[in-house]
């Protein structure tokens, strides 16, 4: 949800991050790990902008993630370009190196990931052909998925427009990583009309989908209720150069206007989904309730929304141990450089499985 808030220097001017030693067992499982028949630890992270992370924020991330040791890390925003010349075809299931620069940027990506805990994990990209939107999927080598597609449709080879989808599918369910295109403030062709049709082939994907549960995580760009965003009314009456849109339900914050909102709602009533985190947490929480929070130096001081989420199939309701905001404050505490803090979500392998996860909230 790249709107107000701008990652510190440029991708080529970070220094390079402090890596640990490169792991020489990263094919070593543990007795935990080995036990396990399916993924059941999950993070969702809009990185904004996945190099300036390894740069800038990697030892903070690695540590985090060290300590909930999740079996899928789903991550969106890369911004990394995608493989291919310029004014060629393009491979957005690889990262560009056919530059001295983009051979750089993806050594210090590749370096990052083959330091702990990242070297247990298979990574896949979906890219855009610029350093735009972009989503990567990280799984455990242990719990590997069966098959893996990046695009709605289940089309071998086909990605997304702008690499906005990785869909994976496991034993006993479909993962869907998304990032959503933002609504935009305007009735022009990025804006709502993009949103639109993006919302009505989700809503597709989800009522055909019924062959397994569903876990749907990511940047989803919508704050369904009230509850999910820090001001309301500051939100719902947002504009941008004095402009008011001809519809009112089209009006205010992007994410937070009637129309998305009421398609979001109509997702998950007509695909019968929960969504985990309201599922567990039904009070209002300013501290740790919201995923995005605007810049800290302007009026979006302070004002947060809730868009990034796990929702679940209906089936899976029950195995719901904890989804959690990783993020706090105005400050963005626990945001890792980016404008969106991690969310994770623990699912237990059933009735009799233990509750105790040791997740840090």
């Amino acid at each position: 949800m790249k709107r107000f808030f701008q990652p510190v220097g440029k991708d080529g001017s970070a220094k390079k991050p402090t890596l640990a030693p490169p792991s020489t067992d990263n094919d070593k499982i543990s007795a935990e790990d080995a036990a396990k028949k399916q993924p059941l630890k999950f993070i969702t992270w809009n990185a904004n902008s996945f190099l300036l992370r390894v740069k800038n924020n990697w030892p903070e991330f690695t540590k985090f993630v060290s300590s909930i040791d999740p079996d899928v890390i789903a991550i969106q925003e890369v911004r990394m370009p995608a493989a291919g010349s310029k004014g060629g075809p393009k491979n957005p299931g690889e990262l560009k190196d056919d530059t001295s620069s983009s051979r750089e940027e993806k050594q210090i990506i590749m370096r990052a990931l083959s330091s702990p805990p990242f070297g247990d994990y298979r990574v896949w990209w979906s890219l855009s052909d610029s350093k735009y939107a972009g989503t990567a999927l990280f799984v455990k080598k242990c719990l590997q998925p069966q098959k893996v597609f990046f695009n709605l449709d289940n089309k071998v080879s086909k990605h997304e427009p702008d690499g906005r989808v990785i869909l994976a599918e496991f034993e006993t369910f479909n993962l869907l990583n998304t990032y959503a295109p933002n609504n935009g403030w305007k009735e022009e062709e990025n804006s709502f009309p993009r949103r639109r049709k993006w919302d009505k082939r989700i809503l597709e994907f989800v009522l055909q989908s019924s062959d397994k549960p569903l876990i749907w995580c990511g940047d989803l760009n919508v704050s369904h209720e009230e509850i999910d965003v820090s001001h309301p009314d500051f939100f719902s009456a947002a504009k941008v150069n004095g402009y008011v849109p001809p519809n009112k339900e089209d009006c205010g914050q992007p994410g937070f206007t009637l129309n998305e909102r009421k398609r979001f709602g109509n997702i998950l009533k007509e695909g019968k989904l929960i969504d985990a985190y309201r599922h567990l947490h039904k009070e209002k929480d300013m501290e740790h309730g919201f995923s995005w929070s605007g810049n800290p130096i302007g009026k979006y001081r302070g004002k947060r929304m809730r868009i990034d989420y796990f929702v679940v199939a209906e089936q899976l309701k029950d195995r719901i141990v904890s989804c959690e905001m990783h993020g706090q404050g105005i400050e963005l505490q626990g945001f890792y450089g980016s404008d969106h803090c991690p969310v994770s979500l623990v699912l237990s392998e059933g009735d009799t499985a233990s509750k105790e996860t040791g997740l840090p909230a």
